[in-house]
């Protein structure tokens, strides 16, 4: 049997990231138009999480995000059990879009959703269709944000007849512009990381090809008594309200991540070359992710390559505001924690975990 990883399942970000850094370089082409709308694009902003428009006063956000394919897991346990996951779906489509957004101290005020479908039938399925409705408002909700419209598209040939596409963009804004997380990291400011409730929104594609591979598939008992497929299913956290409470509070984080495609890697996105020590990484985080490497045979550092590991969202402050962020993350109802320090070494960009030994290094993440 093949060894099992992200990329053996069909996800190569060498690929997907070369297509990315082509996009950034052809859309710059384009900026003079921002011109004669009165606004301008913001230095090295091209590469982060969400995309910023410059007027006299404040910074508008602008983010498109997509689901991915959790929600083809979410289909094979309805036909499996019976149940409806798709109000799940909907928090999930619309956590990925707004936690990229507050990456750059942007709070979403309107969301759309994209939902393309390969045959018009699916909606169909009222309680199904309504379902995804609840969960997409009641994260528009959690975001503290209006959900504003979107496009239902009947892609017959393109899309699976029985399968629908979910997806969406954001809006936010940054105002006074001092609250816009800029980047500037230092050495010896604090990594604070602020937990998932499991898997979310990344590598799922891995996940579903382990599906394959189990005698009981997606009904296969975890340690903690759960199924497999269920756990996989848990709605995403959204951090919209950690970002807004520290805002509130006066603090201005030196920058933030969203953790999802690259795993851990994502912890280096900044443009400024740092080593990321982490030194507690956490308890042993949701037990999916100890049943998928062990099921899956897969190593340690291509589990921290490719998921969130119990973490959803990181944030690097200065060391003497740490333990004031952490009460504010902790009293908005997140768990978190001090999980290392920024440390300068010449040139060197990398995240290096200590108490597992290992190290990504700047060339594993190539995303500008």
């Amino acid at each position: 049997m093949a060894e099992l990883s992200y990329k053996s399942a069909g996800v190569d970000y060498e690929s997907l990231d070369a297509f990315k850094r082509a996009c950034q370089s052809a859309a710059l082409s384009t900026r003079a138009a921002l011109a004669e709308h009165q606004l301008a694009e913001p230095a090295d902003v091209r590469g982060d999480s969400a995309y910023l428009l410059e007027t006299e006063s404040e910074f508008i956000a602008h983010v498109e995000e997509g689901l991915g394919t959790k929600n083809l897991i979410a289909d094979a346990m309805a036909s499996l059990t019976g149940q409806c996951f798709y109000r799940a779906m909907g928090i999930d489509t619309v956590a990925t879009i707004v936690n990229d957004c507050v990456t750059c101290g942007a709070l979403p005020f309107s969301v759309a959703m994209h939902a393309g479908v390969g045959d018009s039938s699916w909606f169909a399925d009222q309680a199904r269709a309504a379902a995804l409705a609840e969960g997409f408002a009641e994260g528009c909700r959690q975001a503290n944000a209006v959900w504003g419209g979107g496009e239902t598209p009947a892609l017959k040939g393109i899309i699976e007849p029985h399968a629908i596409v979910l997806a969406g963009s954001a809006v936010g804004r940054i105002k006074p512009k001092s609250r816009r997380i800029l980047g500037n990291i230092q050495p010896g400011d604090a990594i604070i990381f602020v937990s998932s409730s499991g898997v979310q929104t990344n590598g799922l594609t891995l996940c579903r090809t382990l599906a394959d591979r189990l005698p009981a598939g997606y009904r296969t008992p975890m340690a903690d008594g759960r199924e497999y497929g269920e756990a996989l299913l848990d709605p995403s956290v959204i951090y919209v309200r950690l970002i807004a409470d520290l805002a509130q509070a006066g603090f201005v984080p030196h920058y933030a991540v969203h953790v999802t495609g690259h795993g851990w890697r994502k912890l280096m996105r900044a443009i400024e070359p740092m080593v990321y020590r982490i030194t507690d990484p956490g308890a042993a985080g949701p037990e999916v992710f100890r049943f998928i490497q062990s099921a899956g045979g897969l190593e340690t550092r291509e589990m921290y390559a490719t998921f969130n590991m119990g973490v959803g969202f990181a944030v690097y402050v200065a060391p003497d505001d740490a333990e004031r962020v952490l009460s504010i993350a902790r009293s908005a109802g997140y768990t978190a924690w001090l999980a290392g320090t920024l440390v300068k070494e010449g040139q060197r960009k990398a995240v290096d975990i200590v108490p597992l030994g290992i190290q990504f290094e700047s060339d594993t993440l190539q995303v500008r």
